[in-house]
């Protein structure tokens, strides 16, 4: 390694500013060129002279490219060039330079080479609400960085504004100290950093947190997770990366969907970063974090701690896939985070295309197509369960299919993804033989990245809006995937296996014979696969519970691991969520007892109301922003949602993709929505505003509906959750 790229910074006038890691750590900035440049789609009505026009070959739409001189130039030919033509540009403007220069940030580093601070604030509230930096008394109370594992704790000496905008400078010094390629926090957009520029903006402290002395800049975003999005306001800091764990977990929960809070506390317990039931990790009620800053600081000190260590532990977990994106593909690490797999696959293409000077593509529209296949075969308590699965099952069809899109006229789609299985490979091997665990570890998380990677390319195909996408092709693939797995399916029953549940490239199975011997039964079927295609062993379990497709609960001897959105979601109220974890936890045995006992006592304490309210109240995600969905509904518009309508009797109203957690109240006349009834958590009150206790009952009796048959009892009666064993 000579010099490595860490930062990259395109200013107003389109000079790039460079941070280089040498090979002694250090960081030095030096300045490089930019020609912008778009495709266009026709011949524009100007052509000025500091522009250039190149005809492309090929016959896609796109086939000239413009290039400038300078950013001045090219901004005022782009706007000029829209009114009469199609114009493709890539932005931002720093993934035109590394497409350029075929460049790529951290090429040369490793993940442990990768200059990281993590950060974390804690505030103080004047009337004990939540902290809103908008308010005068509302202060920062410490803003604690993390480095190599090294704290720093910056500490308001006196609740006064000198006292506050002297630790905001005292965070610009920090921060130009330690000069991160990276800051990362949990929840960082939405609290940490939009909380600080505020306060910040009130004592006329500048954000001077980016590389090359320049400052922060925010603008309102959104983040697509799954079904979801997600408003924050962004933040980008020159030549340096900001990352958000919150979002990172929710990224990651859209696969395994096994999260039921997203919280730092929460996500660190489900990672193993800290043991749930450990003495060493402390914890503040939000309420007595500014009480505890003034009385016991160094209690206050461990727990802000605690809080960076967490956040370091999820973006060790979390972030090494982002890292080995971004040395992949022309892009900058944050843009990797917050973007889809299709934009980063369209970078890949666009550097070849723009280098050969061949014709563009318009993004394609995909006919929907048939799936994987997909079946439970069974419903019940299963055990000597093994799990085996196709290795990369569709990029693997593929390329055994060798066929590129078919407006790929370059032919980049195959040649790249078997680059991207053959590095694949090559790290895996390393995970395994490497000398050091150090460099084992790291090969692991190339190779796991690239895994990713390789599957995506599939995705890719089938995706409208992907611009070498073709949906025939992702067609023919899964065609061959579902005949290939029900091949296998075929051939483990042979083989005197009871097949529990299959989905796209894997299989359950219940086989006491094999049970101790896996490599055995894989030596038997693997041979029915074609040439190219690998099939693994993935492991066993000691028990399965099998509910229907997609939905089932695994046990392995330590750890319960649940699959689908009937056995697990995040909306389901506390108290049936406790009951439902008992009931699998039982029936898998990992837990010896019943939830009878339990579903007993819930039934008297809602009859009582002597449940906490905590118990019953629901959380969900607002899907629209509060005030977009009260405009909505005056509009006419439906369906309306119980947690919109609590979001509207909030004060201040949360945002949209945030969490809030609300209740049923008694039904008054004319009430019959839950909508109708909905009261924020918040505003609970025991005696004007309780919450329906019938309501709560009716859900046990559904619950009971749903899971009494596993454990041998029904409802009965009348409606009241009475119990008749079976």
């Amino acid at each position: 390694m000579t010099e490595t790229l860490c930062g990259v910074w395109v200013d107003d006038v389109g000079l790039v500013h460079v941070s280089l890691a040498t090979q002694e750590g250090a960081r030095v900035e030096k300045t490089d060129v930019l020609r912008p440049f778009a495709w266009l789609n026709g011949p524009p009505a100007s052509v000025p002279a500091e522009i250039k026009i190149e005809e492309l070959s090929g016959t896609a739409p796109y086939a000239r490219l413009a290039q400038a001189e300078n950013l001045e130039a090219y901004e005022a030919f782009i706007k000029t060039a829209k009114a009469t033509v199609g114009v493709d540009a890539v932005r931002p403007l720093e993934n035109q330079f590394l497409i350029q220069q075929r460049a790529r940030l951290y090429r040369d580093l490793n993940f442990g080479q990768l200059r990281r601070c993590q950060l974390d604030i804690e505030t103080s509230s004047a009337d004990g609400s939540f902290s809103d930096a908008s308010k005068p008394e509302d202060r920062v109370l410490a803003v604690g960085l993390r480095c190599a594992g090294k704290n720093r704790l910056l500490v308001l000496v006196e609740a006064t504004d000198a006292a506050e905008k002297n630790l905001l400078l005292e965070l610009n010094t920090a921060l130009a100290e330690i000069d991160p390629d990276v800051i990362e926090g949990h929840n960082i957009f939405k609290f940490d950093l939009d909380f600080l520029r505020q306060r910040a903006r009130r004592h006329k402290v500048p954000c001077a947190w980016g590389r090359f002395g320049q400052k922060a800049s925010f603008r309102n975003s959104r983040l697509k997770v799954a079904e979801r999005w997600i408003d924050f306001p962004r933040c980008d800091l020159p030549g340096r990366t900001v990352v958000d764990t919150y979002m990172l977990v929710q990224l990651y929960d859209v696969t395994t969907r096994e999260l039921t809070a997203y919280g730092l506390k929460d996500v660190a317990v489900y990672f193993g970063i800290t043991d749930e039931d450990s003495a060493e990790r402390t914890y503040l009620d939000g309420g007595k974090i500014a009480e505890t800053f003034w009385a016991d600081r160094a209690r206050f000190c461990a727990y802000l701690e605690d809080d960076l260590r967490e956040t370091q532990g999820l973006a060790d977990l979390l972030l090494p896939t982002y890292f080995e994106q971004t040395r992949t593909f022309p892009i900058l690490l944050q843009e990797a985070t917050l973007r889809g797999t299709t934009a980063k696959i369209d970078l890949l293409f666009l550097e070849e295309y723009y280098h050969a000077r061949q014709s563009v593509p318009v993004p394609q529209d995909t006919a929907s197509f048939e799936g994987g296949f997909t079946k439970s075969y069974q419903e019940g308590v299963f055990k000597h369960v093994m799990h085996f699965d196709v290795a990369s099952l569709y990029p693997s069809l593929l390329l055994n299919i060798a066929r590129n899109p078919r407006n790929d006229s370059l032919g980049v789609f195959i040649p790249l993804l078997k680059s991207l299985r053959e590095y694949r490979f090559k790290f895996k091997l390393l995970a395994r033989n490497a000398p050091t665990a150090d460099e084992r570890a790291e090969a692991q998380a190339r190779q796991t990245a690239f895994k990713i990677l390789i599957n995506s390319f599939y995705g890719y195909l089938g995706f409208s809006g992907a611009r070498f996408g073709d949906g025939e092709l992702a067609a023919e693939v899964t065609r061959r995937g579902r005949e290939l797995l029900q091949a296998l399916i075929e051939e483990f029953s042979r083989h005197g296996c009871m097949i529990l549940e299959a989905d796209t490239d894997g299989i359950y199975l219940s086989a006491e014979k094999y049970f101790s011997e896996p490599e055995q039964l894989l030596a038997l079927v693997a041979p029915t696969l074609p040439p190219g295609i690998e099939l693994e062993y993935d492991g066993c379990y000691t028990a399965m519970f099998c509910y229907k497709a997609k939905n089932y609960a695994l046990y392995d001897g330590k750890k319960v691991t649940l699959r689908g959105s009937a056995l697990r979601s995040r909306g389901i109220e506390p108290y049936l969520k406790k009951l439902s974890r008992q009931l699998l936890r039982h029936l898998v045995g990992a837990e010896p007892e019943s939830p009878l006992a339990l579903l007993e006592e819930y039934r008297r304490s809602l009859a009582a109301r002597a449940l906490p309210v905590s118990d019953v109240a629901k959380s969900e995600s607002l899907s629209m922003n509060p005030d977009a969905y009260e405009r909505f509904i005056a509009e006419g518009g439906k369906p309306r949602r119980a947690s919109a309508e609590a979001a509207l009797k909030m004060n201040p109203r949360p945002r949209m993709g945030e969490r809030i957690a609300y209740y049923i109240v008694p039904k008054q006349k004319g009430q019959t929505s839950d909508w109708q009834r909905a009261r924020p958590l918040e505003m609970f009150d025991a005696i004007s505003a309780p919450y329906d206790e019938s309501y709560y009952l009716e859900k046990i009796d559904d619950w009971v509906e749903r899971y009494g048959k596993f454990i041998g009892a029904k409802p009965v009666g009348d409606g009241q959750g009475d119990l008749m064993l079976l």
